[in-house]
């Protein structure tokens, strides 16, 4: 018998239904509670369970590259910490990337959840720390070239038990940070975020039972991974390969390559990066897990968009990469950028694999970069301030569409900061906020627009950081599309002298500069002379009447 079969269909969604709402409420939590806007505002945060053994059970609404992420996060701690060290309380924290992650500013809370005396279940919560420490504020080097440089690594270590707060241990961490307090808020934040699921799973265990709902979270997997292998079976057997280019290597280095090759056999795939590049000497390598990351999200998202999120989901799918390459480069290497720019180039060289089977299905490229520009300063009262700022772009053209204006597409799903909160929190002003006109690529269908946003620094002294792609290598176009805009980020000084800024820098700017980001426009679907026919038929159509 299946596991699907031991349990009613009804119960069997009741406690889907259950599992998610709690992931969703660990989200909600944390908005509310953090002391960052980094996380109150513009959600750079994530929530997971697993079960027992460390497989995805749920998840937020949250980001791709960090849903993915955790899904491998348990499983790699319980090999670094015997279950026998867990008890009711603890929340674990960590944020080393070769245990199930992928760059050190997020940081994952762990809590066991214990049942009956036995550990049933752990809640996840994922939060991006607006700093981890590092040698610049915000703890985004540019030019970093080893793993040290970037920041603290914490290793699993347990802050907070059933008695309370480690408060040697948490203020061990807090005391390689800049903005203590503010970090501190919002470690306090993912601690009550699986606090809140701890409460909501227990209840759900003793309302329905622990014999059923450990057979509900069997039947989860089960489904998952047939709706999974439905999914690839509908593909044609064949081999595909597709690549895309990171615009740099951080270090003066010219383009690197990501570069898969997509194998599907019946209702099973595997993904094979090993073609790629060796790893980047500055921070724009990344892990295994976000290479399985993005695999996961680009076939759930053109294949199964209604697949529930779990362990079962990835039964099917076997992702390669090569050690050695930026897609596995070691634990001595720099990753902070890798985790959401080289993220993106395996989302697109997947996607662009798919090209000749799924052309209907897929979207020119677009604002497939974090876009970050981040500003560290101090307030007027001297408290350290630090703005982590993503910049959305235009969405690539569709078969059946233009491009959306100014969004986050693909691995990211974090909102903008607004301008209200900017001024209120920072020395800083948004001097404007409008379209890139004209930014979009030219097509049967237009890419989307992007962004203009302007940044008048109040203090003398600020440190700006630039972390973005499709600066040099823009949103591809679809299907004889043209490509967009690229991503630029100018700095106008009050001396007069303006110059271009590099996608990966640290800069000192002062009191009365400007930044401009000018985000990049999403690519164009189809060749622009069918829209050109169009609107010429449509004109005479008009002047007729």
């Amino acid at each position: 018998m299946t596991a699907a079969a031991a349990i009613d269909p009804v119960t069997l969604e009741v406690i889907r239904n259950a599992l998610t709402a709690t992931a969703e409420e660990m989200s909600l939590v944390v908005m509310r509670a953090a002391r960052s806007p980094l996380l109150r505002e513009a959600g750079d945060l994530s929530s997971a369970l697993t079960d027992a053994d460390g497989e995805l059970i749920a998840q937020g609404r949250d980001i791709p590259m960090h849903m993915g992420v955790m899904s491998f996060t348990v499983k790699e701690f319980l090999k670094r910490v015997p279950r026998d060290r867990l008890a009711p309380g603890d929340v674990w924290f960590l944020n080393l990337p070769e245990i199930g992650g992928n760059h050190l500013p997020d940081v994952k809370a762990v809590r066991p959840i214990f049942v009956a005396g036995a550990i049933r279940a752990f809640a996840v919560s994922l939060a991006h720390w607006a700093d981890i420490g590092g040698a610049v504020p915000g703890s985004y080097v540019a030019n970093a070239s080893d793993a040290w440089q970037e920041g603290l690594r914490l290793p699993p270590t347990r802050l907070f038990s059933a008695a309370g707060p480690d408060r040697e241990k948490l203020d061990l961490v807090l005391a390689n940070l800049r903005g203590a307090a503010e970090r501190e808020g919002d470690i306090l934040a993912q601690m009550a975020a699986t606090r809140a699921a701890d409460e909501r799973l227990a209840r759900l265990f003793d309302e329905h039972g622990v014999a059923t709902v450990r057979a509900a979270v069997a039947a989860l997997h089960d489904r998952a991974e047939a709706q999974m292998r439905a999914a690839l079976a509908s593909l044609p057997d064949g081999v595909y390969q597709g690549e895309d280019w990171l615009d740099d290597d951080a270090a003066g280095g010219g383009p690197a390559a990501v570069r898969v090759r997509i194998e599907i056999a019946g209702d099973e795939a595997v993904f094979d990066f090993s073609a790629s590049d060796d790893a980047t000497r500055g921070p724009l390598n990344t892990t295994p897990f976000i290479a399985a990351a993005s695999v996961f999200y680009v076939v759930k998202a053109l294949l199964g968009p209604d697949i529930q999120p779990s362990g079962g989901c990835y039964r099917p799918l076997r992702v390669i990469t090569r050690p050695g390459s930026l897609l596995e480069p070691g634990p001595e290497r720099p990753v902070v950028g890798g985790n959401h720019e080289t993220s993106q180039r395996v989302a697109d060289a997947v996607f662009r694999a798919f090209e000749p089977a799924l052309a209907d299905r897929l979207t020119a490229g677009g604002p497939t970069t974090s876009g970050l520009v981040l500003f560290g300063g101090a307030r007027a009262d001297g408290a350290w301030t630090t703005l982590y700022e993503t910049h959305g772009g235009g969405e690539g053209a569709r078969i059946d569409r233009d491009g959306c204006p100014v969004v986050r597409v693909h691995m990211s799903n974090v909102m903008n900061t607004p301008a209200e909160v900017i001024e209120a929190e920072y020395p800083i002003r948004v001097e404007y906020q409008r379209l890139r006109r004209g930014s979009g690529g030219r097509g049967r269908h237009r890419g989307g627009e992007g962004l203009a946003r302007a940044y008048r620094l109040l203090a003398d002294d600020m440190s700006v950081t630039t972390m973005f792609e499709r600066r040099v290598v823009p949103p591809y176009g679809l299907q004889g599309g043209e490509a967009g805009a690229p991503f630029r980020v100018r700095a106008e000084r009050a001396t007069g002298e303006s110059d271009e800024l590099p996608g990966k820098a640290n800069v000192r700017l002062g009191r009365d500069d400007l930044v401009i980001v000018e985000s990049c426009g999403g690519g164009g679907y189809g060749p622009p002379a069918d829209r050109e026919r169009r609107e010429e038929t449509n004109d005479k159509g008009e002047r007729d009447k």
